[in-house]
Formats: C-alpha cells, sequence, structure tokens
C-alpha cells in the first residue's frame, strides 16, 4: 500500500508539473518521445529519429544536471547509459540509409528548478521513453530495429526505478 501510494504521488507530482511546464527534457511536441506520441502515420525513420532525439535530450539534460548540481546519483550512471543508447541507434540509420540527426538537444533543453524536481520529471520522460517504445514495438520492424528498440525500453524502464527511488 505505501508502494502504491508513493506511486501515485509521483505521478501526480509528474503530471502537474508536465502541466505547468510543457514539455519535460525537450520544449516542443515535435522532439523525441513526445513527437512520437502524437505521430499517427510514423515511418522507420520518424521512429528511429524519435528515439535518437529522445536519447540526445536525456543525455543533454542530464549533463547540465551534472554541471550545475555535481556529480549526482542516477546522473552520473544514466548519463553513460544514454550515450550507449545514441551508439546502439547510430548503425541502424546506416544500415537503413538514413542520415543521423544532428544534436541539437540542447536547443530544445528545458531545465527543472531543483535537483528534486529533477527526479520527478525524470521519472515521467522515462514513462513517456517506455511509452514511445511500446508504440514503435507494435509496427513491423527490421529485426535489428525491433531488438534494439526492446533494450532501449528496458533500459528505460531501470531507469525509472532509478527516479522513482529519489522522488521524496
Amino acid at each position: 500500500m505505501k508502494r502504491l501510494s508513493k506511486l501515485l504521488t509521483v505521478l501526480l507530482l509528474a503530471f502537474t508539473l508536465v502541466g505547468s511546464m510543457g514539455a519535460v527534457m525537450a520544449e516542443g511536441n515535435d522532439f523525441g518521445s513526445a513527437g512520437s506520441l502524437t505521430d499517427d502515420n510514423l515511418t522507420l525513420e520518424e521512429m528511429l529519429t524519435y528515439a535518437i532525439q529522445d536519447e540526445y535530450a536525456a543525455e543533454a539534460e542530464y549533463a547540465k544536471i551534472i554541471e550545475i548540481y555535481g556529480p549526482v546519483r542516477p546522473y552520473t550512471n544514466i548519463i553513460k547509459a544514454e550515450t550507449k543508447h545514441i551508439a546502439a541507434l547510430v548503425p541502424l540509420f546506416e544500415d537503413n540509409g538514413f542520415a543521423v540527426p544532428v544534436n541539437d538537444a540542447a536547443s530544445h533543453l528545458v531545465l527543472p528548478a531543483s535537483l528534486q524536481e529533477s527526479y520527478a520529471i525524470g521519472v515521467q520522460a522515462e514513462i513517456l521513453n517506455i511509452d514511445m517504445y511500446n508504440r514503435f514495438l507494435a509496427q513491423e520492424l527490421p529485426d535489428a530495429v525491433r531488438s534494439t528498440f526492446e533494450s532501449l525500453k528496458t533500459a528505460s524502464e531501470s531507469h525509472l526505478v532509478a527516479f522513482q527511488r529519489r522522488v521524496k
């Protein structure tokens, strides 16, 4: 019961923050997971683009949080994972004949007002990221793309737990 209460509190806080701030990690509704969840006709190139944008955004935000607040967990661990996620996506662009999008995530960055707020926003961002990958995985995908998306979704589920532990 205590765990359910904490989860509901986290979700309520996250939805309140998102409602008052707009996008969580990237500004604009056509970038990263936010864009993917509003696009009704996803092509493979669009799915890959939204995925890498979301990973770029997470990496940029976590780097900025570490710059401002110092080497705090879980950011010091998760930023390394985000770099690996980007590296896993790049060959999928190349293998399918698509240009790798420029990393302009810093221009979309919206930073939280405090470290504590960043944890709640991290929860919401990971929920959106998982929703994005679930949506992609419901499509017909090449095996390498499906495998990568499944792996990235699993990583996001771990990141979600790490952020949930920090929310007070």
